[in-house]
Formats: structure tokens, C-alpha cells, sequence
């Protein structure tokens, strides 16, 4: 298991970093698709599904997607007009609490109606 979380955390920490030496490169449009990429689900169903199956995979799916439109979407909304008005940090800050909110929200319903669940 130990094992398993350092792959995890290597593969994730070589992702992250990719897309930012790709930004400081000046390959912003390289970056920028790589951000889009949907890397972190790819690599973490990638093990999930060797660990549990497709079905296992399949409901994360699911509960991710509804997950993103509950929560990341806001947060990026919001980032994305704050940013020029009040800062980058500050914006980053309002939406990752926006984010957390609506997020908890989220997890409050799947939890009490036991939605996502094989």
C-alpha cells in the first residue's frame, strides 16, 4: 500500500510539474490543453479501475462529473471575474470557498440519499 501512494504521488507530482514548466516555457497554448486534459481522473481511474474494475470506475464517474458542475464550475466562474478586479490571490481564495462550500454541500447529498453507490 505505502508502495501504491508513492507511484500515486510521483505520477501526480510529474503531471503538475509538466504543465508548469510548459507555462514558464512559453508554451502557454501546450499548457493550457494540458490543463484542460482531464489528467488526474485519467491517471487515478487508470488505477482504480486495476484495483476495483470498470464499475467501480464507472460510479466515480458519475459522481465526479456532478461533483465538477456543483462546484468546479462555480469556482472557476468566480475566478475567472475576480481575477481582474481583485487579484489573483484573493480571487483564488473566494472561489476555492466558494468551492469548499458548494462541495460539502454536494457531499451532505450524496451522503444522506446514498447516491453513487453500487
Amino acid at each position: 500500500m505505502i508502495r501504491d501512494a508513492i507511484l500515486y504521488f510521483i505520477v501526480g507530482g510529474v503531471v503538475t510539474s509538466s504543465i508548469v514548466l510548459l507555462e514558464q516555457s512559453g508554451l502557454r497554448l501546450l499548457s493550457g490543453f494540458a490543463t484542460l486534459v482531464p489528467v488526474f481522473t485519467v491517471v487515478s481511474y487508470f488505477f482504480i479501475g486495476g484495483l476495483k474494475g470498470g464499475a467501480a470506475v464507472g460510479q466515480h464517474s458519475k459522481f465526479v462529473l456532478v461533483g465538477t458542475l456543483v462546484s468546479w464550475v462555480p469556482y472557476m466562474l468566480a475566478v475567472a471575474y475576480l481575477a481582474p478586479r481583485i487579484g489573483t490571490n484573493k480571487a483564488i481564495g473566494v472561489g476555492l470557498a466558494i468551492f469548499l462550500i458548494l462541495s460539502l454541500a454536494f457531499l451532505f447529498v450524496v451522503y444522506r440519499y446514498n447516491l453513487f453507490q453500487e
